[in-house]
C-alpha cells in the first residue's frame, strides 16, 4: 500500500490524496483528483476494501473511470460472494446466485484466481469452471452440482490448490475421483459433511471408507484435509496417513466410527494440527454459548434482503 500511496502522490501531488471508504452500503471519496487515478491502482484499492456486491452496485456509479475499472478483469481476480449468497438464501431468493456468478466470472475474463460462493447451481459452476484456468481456490459449499457436471468441466480446474465441497450431497465418490484425478495441484481439500447423530453402537453398515480411499489414491500431495462428520473408520485414516505423506493438518471431528487403534493415534498427534473424532464436551458448551451470543448479530447482518437489482 505504501508503494501505491507514493504513486498516487506522484500523479496528483501530496495535497490531492484520495480517501475511499464504505459507508452505509455506499462508496464515498474525499479530496483529490480521484477520477484520474491509474486503473490498476484503483482495482488494487477496490479489492482490499470493497465487497463484490458493492463493487457493481455503487462503485460503478461514481464516475466513468471507476466504471471502466470495475468492468475490467483486474477487480475480479478474487471473487468472494459467500456472504451475499447466504443473504440471498435467507431472503429466499437463491435464484439470483447463478446469474450473478456467471456475470462476475465473465468480467474476470478467465483471470479469476479465487471463487467463494454458497449454494451454487449447475449453470454457475459450469460458467466458473469453463473460465477457471487460473482458479486456485474454489469454495462451493452446499452446491447443487452433480457428479456428471463435475466430470464434464473438471478438466478446466487443473490449477486448483484449495477445493471446498463441504455439504455437497450431490457430489459422490464419482465426482470426488474426478476432482482428484484432474486437480493434481491440490494441497488443501475440505469435505465436511452434515452432522449425523451420535450412534449408541457402531454398525458395519454405518462405515464408508470409499471417499477416504479415493482421497488417498488421487490426492497424495495434500497438506491439509478437513473431513469432519464423515463415516470413515480406522481403515480410511490408515490409508490417508500412509499415502498422503505431505499431510500436516487433519480434521476428523464427528467421525464417530474412528477409534484410532494401534499406532494411529500416535501418528495423528505427530501432525502439526489434528482434530480428533470426539468433540470435547467443553468445546460443545463454548460453541452453544457463542451461538446464543451471536444470534442477534446474525439476524441484524442478514436482515437486509438483497434487492432485485443487486449485482445487475
Amino acid at each position: 500500500m505504501e508503494k501505491e500511496r507514493e504513486e498516487m502522490e506522484s500523479m496528483n501531488g501530496p495535497s490531492k490524496r484520495v480517501c475511499v471508504r464504505v459507508e452505509n452500503g455506499a462508496v464515498c471519496t474525499t479530496g483529490g483528483r480521484w477520477d484520474e487515478l491509474n486503473p490498476e491502482i484503483l482495482a488494487s484499492i477496490f479489492l482490499r476494501i470493497v465487497p463484490p456486491d458493492l463493487m457493481v452496485r455503487s462503485v460503478v456509479l461514481v464516475c466513468r473511470n471507476w466504471m471502466e475499472t470495475v468492468s475490467g478483469p483486474s477487480c475480479w481476480t478474487e471473487i468472494d460472494l459467500e456472504d451475499w449468497c447466504r443473504k440471498c438464501c435467507i431472503a429466499k431468493r437463491p435464484h439470483l446466485i447463478d446469474p450473478v456468478v456467471r456475470k462476475v466470472v465473465r468480467q474476470s475474463r478467465s483471470t479469476v484466481q479465487r471463487l467463494s460462493t454458497y449454494r451454487l447451481g449447475i449453470s454457475g459452476f459450469s460458467s466458473a469452471a469453463s473460465r477457471g484456468r487460473c482458479l486456485k481456490t474454489l469454495q462451493i459449499p452446499m452446491c447443487e452440482v452433480t457428479d456428471q457436471v463435475v466430470e464434464k468441466h473438471v478438466r478446466f480446474l487443473a490449477n486448483l490448490t484449495f477445493l471446498d465441497i463441504s455439504y455437497c450431497l450431490k457430489i459422490t465418490e464419482k465426482g470426488l475421483k474426478a476432482f482428484g484425478t484432474q486437480c493434481k495441484s491440490l494441497t488443501h481439500f475440505r469435505r465436511n459433511m452434515p452432522l449425523w447423530e451420535l450412534p449408541t453402537s457402531v454398525e458395519a453398515s454405518d462405515v464408508n471408507d470409499q471417499e477416504a480411499l479415493i482421497i488417498a489414491e488421487t490426492m497424495k500431495g495434500l497438506q491439509r484435509l478437513d473431513f469432519a462428520f464423515n463415516r470413515l473408520s480406522d481403515t480410511g485414516i490408515e490409508v490417508i496417513l500412509t499415502q498422503c505423506k505431505a499431510l500436516t493438518h487433519l480434521e476428523i471431528q464427528g467421525c464417530w466410527n474412528v477409534e484410532l487403534k494401534g499406532d494411529l493415534e500416535v501418528r495423528c498427534k505427530k501432525l502439526v494440527d489434528f482434530r480428533s473424532p470426539w468433540i470435547d464436551e467443553h468445546e460443545d458448551n463454548l460453541v452453544d454459548s457463542s451461538d446464543n451470543e451471536d444470534e442477534s448479530d446474525d439476524e441484524s447482518i442478514y436482515s437486509e434482503s438483497p434487492s432485485s437489482s443487486d449485482l445487475d
